[in-house]
């Protein structure tokens, strides 16, 4: 209790606060974008509650990995080497996750492009399976994400306490966010293909990452937001078009 009370009264800790809070909710997006997507292919009465309980379980699980935060440090620590560089358990997990990304990123597009191809749709059509399907991979990915983040946490701030508040406030946006963001996506198809875009750059960053090739997450996601500034910009010329056909000039 008394270290809660020091953390409260140190202006460092509240700066450390807010930062992690900005980088978990900027982590976040990639997650969204990710489960917008997979939810969206869900019969309509399911997406909702598949959002929630993704986001709900996924908060679980990086609270537990917070618990084991010593144990999270350990897996920056080299297993073997391979091409000059060392592999540890982060690197091996970073990779894995960015193959998952690539590959689903890929095989959405696949459908985008040609619809009445769903032979190898991940997402059975059955409601039931769809659902466990969609909710595994939403936690897949998310441990992916955890991992990431509570390392680079680690790095900024050694207060448990705040890693749990920053975790849980990020979550929280996420838990909000989650459902707006998914109908903006699904009511607009060109939105769809540059999310599935962004997927893809992301996959080829974490895959990059745990090769040794650090890619500053800046550089993404200015990427990210310009192409999005562009696709906005479409989208307002689209509209301004079809006002003015409909008004007959």
């Amino acid at each position: 209790m008394q270290d809660i009370i020091m953390l409260v009264q140190d202006p460092a800790a509240w700066v450390a606060l807010v930062t992690l809070v900005v980088m978990e909710v900027v982590l976040g997006i990639d997650n969204l974008i990710f489960i917008s997507i997979l939810t969206n292919k869900l019969p309509i009465e399911h997406r909702d509650k598949a959002r929630k309980v993704g986001i709900s379980l996924a908060l679980v699980m990086r609270l537990a990995l917070l618990g084991t935060v010593a144990w999270i440090v350990q897996l920056t620590t080299p297993v073997f080497e391979a091409f000059g560089h060392g592999f540890s358990w982060k690197d091996m997990i970073l990779i894995a996750g960015g193959l998952f990304l690539v590959w689903k990123a890929t095989k959405e597009i696949h459908h985008s492009v040609d619809p009445e191809d769903h032979n190898e749709d991940f997402i059975a059509s059955s409601a039931t399976t769809g659902f466990a399907a969609a909710i595994s991979q939403i936690l897949l990915l998310d441990l992916v994400f955890s991992v990431d983040s509570i390392i680079t946490a680690v790095g900024m701030t050694p207060h448990l306490p705040i890693m749990v508040i920053a975790v849980i406030a990020a979550v929280t946006v996420m838990l909000f966010a989650a459902t707006p963001l998914a109908n903006f996506i699904e009511k607009n198809p060109t939105i769809v293909m540059l999310a599935l875009a962004f997927l893809l750059m992301i996959g080829t960053t974490l895959i990059a990452d745990g090769m040794g090739f650090h890619v500053p997450k800046g550089y993404v996601y200015a990427a990210m937001a310009f192409s999005a500034l562009v696709e906005v910009l479409n989208m307002f010329a689209r509209n301004a078009r079809m006002r003015k056909k409909a008004s007959g000039h």
